[in-house]
């Protein structure tokens, strides 16, 4: 297959999958004419990027889970990413509480607000992660 059918099947760029390879996530096997050339197992490869990718794990990270033999996948850091995700998702699920209570606050000034004032706070720390 060549780079524009695996983009179009993929649902990703030439110049991403250009970039995946020049970071080694994937590998042409040739050309033909002046474009690139892959084995359409590169599909089943582009699919666990993208899923790796939706998990924010690192294109370093990634390439780390393909070797010689096939995929390694490192169950410490998925265990990581889990415990990452699920601090993520709390902190978001808090978020639209913090909008309701923003704009249904009858104070004058939403700086005089306590849980308005322990929301900013939160931001804050938030922020510096």
């Amino acid at each position: 297959m060549d780079i524009s059918e695996i983009a179009k099947a993929s649902g990703l760029l030439a110049s991403t999958l250009r970039y995946y390879e020049d970071k080694g996530l994937i590998k042409s096997i040739g050309r033909n004419g002046l474009r690139r050339t892959f084995n359409d197992k590169v599909i089943g490869r582009l699919a666990l990027i993208s899923l790796a990718r939706s998990v924010d794990f690192s294109l370093d990270e990634i390439g780390e889970m393909f070797t010689q033999e096939g995929v390694a996948i490192n169950r410490t850091l998925l265990l990581e990413k889990a415990e990452i995700l699920e601090r993520k998702i709390k902190e978001l699920t808090s978020r639209p509480d913090g909008l309701r209570h923003a704009a249904e606050c009858s104070a004058i000034n939403h700086f005089e607000c306590p849980k308005f004032l322990r929301l900013l706070r939160i931001a804050g720390k938030n922020r510096s992660r």
